[in-house]
């Protein structure tokens, strides 16, 4: 008989697993598993599930991934569920009408560049990988029907996407009310003792629960994690809006618009996406306030700490210093001029650094970007041809010559 796994106090386990936590539902029975598997030395088996809809990840996708991680790092069973059958179904949340369906193909491939990025985070040897589409995909019709009949049409559509879309006459297709269900058995199938995901997704995570104990399972516990704000300090990080930070990205661009975000932004970013302790961030806070720190210093050392575990601590080191050239040396002000920019198609950087009046002419620009003295969010532009994208929420830090700086705002 194997040796009982031994696991750190619960109360310790907790105050671990809550930092940057939204909600926990319900509380105590989280507890009460935490408990249970510390006496037993059986280790719970914490879920996560994500869709591949996209082949690359960025920073607001971590935040959840993260807290994964931390149940891996307390010696718990974690789970990563690629949802390669889901996606061709869609997830309706967050969605004013039904999204277009990728096909296998998109699915496939784009689910062999996440487990990339994500074993930046977790440790491979100790997570389970797993594919719905193996149990899904394999459900008969009488099992569907089945699993159907586990749930009233009536409190699905009390989902508030669903109730939106009825009051404006928007369409739901039918296999978007499903959904739901079909992640809700992924609890089932994977017997979670907790899943996690966004407060977005709070319905789908508590429908793991009901179906599970129509199916005679104990019922997992809830953990839900704030969404990341973007770049704009407004709207939720996304690639569709354009103020996201890429995984993948050149550290100096990574770090380049992690620099870009409001000092008060910079709060939300240490405690999702850091390691530092609530109490540790606290004091920093207390310091830049009293002006015992400045802000600049703290963000650069919180950018270098999230850029580590993608691209090395070297690139992140080299990031930061190549930053601190750019920007402390060339005598950035504290308080960068702002520059709002219609939002359109990509414009070439050098009109825009006329039609800013970072130089005089587009003439003068061109000659500033030949003479490799233009920076965008802290990378040389040296193509007289280089276009910005203008899509509503992304947000450039520009250099121009040595003493001109700008936040190019699209709105």
């Amino acid at each position: 008989m194997s040796e009982k796994k031994q696991f750190a106090p619960v109360a310790e386990q907790c105050d671990y697993l809550r930092k940057g936590v939204a909600e926990i539902i319900p509380e105590a029975e989280f507890k009460a598993k935490l408990e249970k598997s510390r006496a037993t030395g059986i280790p719970l088996r914490a879920k996560l599930g994500v869709d591949p809809t996209a082949p690359d990840l960025h920073l607001g996708h971590t935040v959840v991934i993260r807290k994964l991680k931390h149940f891996q790092d307390l010696g718990h069973q974690v789970v990563f569920l690629i949802g390669d059958f889901t996606a061709m179904v869609g997830d309706p949340t967050g969605q004013s009408e039904t999204r277009p369906t990728p096909t296998r193909e998109q699915v496939r491939e784009n689910a062999k560049t996440y487990l990339d990025q994500v074993f930046k985070i977790l440790d491979p040897q100790k997570t389970e990988v797993r594919y719905n589409a193996d149990w899904l995909g394999t459900l008969s019709s009488i099992e569907l029907i089945h699993l159907c009949g586990k749930y009233r049409l009536a409190r699905m559509l009390e989902h508030e996407d669903f109730r939106q879309r009825l009051a404006t006459n928007q369409a739901i297709s039918v296999h978007e009310i499903l959904y739901p269900l079909l992640v809700a058995y992924d609890s089932v199938v994977l017997k979670a003792d907790v899943e996690l995901g966004a407060t977005e997704q709070k319905f789908n995570l508590l429908m793991g629960r009901e179906i599970q104990r129509e199916y005679g399972e104990p019922t997992q516990a809830v953990m839900t994690l704030p969404i990341l704000v973007g770049l704009d300090g407004q709207r939720k990080m996304s690639k569709s809006l354009g103020n996201y930070v890429g995984i993948s990205e050149p550290p100096a661009q990574m770090f380049g618009k992690l620099m870009s975000i409001s000092d008060e932004t910079m709060w939300s970013y240490m405690e999702l996406l850091t390691d530092r302790a609530p109490a540790d961030i606290a004091k920093l806070k207390q310091d830049v306030a009293s002006g015992a720190a400045h802000p600049m210093e703290v963000k650069m050392a919180m950018a270098q700490e999230i850029i580590a575990p993608f691209q090395g601590a070297a690139a992140a080191a080299a990031a930061a210093e190549n930053f601190r050239r750019v920007f402390q040396e060339k005598q950035a002000p504290s308080e960068v001029p702002e520059k709002k920019i219609p939002a359109g198609a990509p414009k070439k950087l050098a009109v825009l650094l006329a039609d800013t009046g970072l130089a005089s002419s587009r003439s003068e620009a061109e000659r500033l970007i030949k003479q490799n003295a233009v920076e965008v969010d802290g990378v040389s532009a040296t193509d007289v041809k280089f276009e910005l994208e203008l899509t509503a929420g992304k947000n450039y830090l520009v250099r121009a010559g040595k003493k001109k700086f700008a936040r190019l705002l699209v709105q």
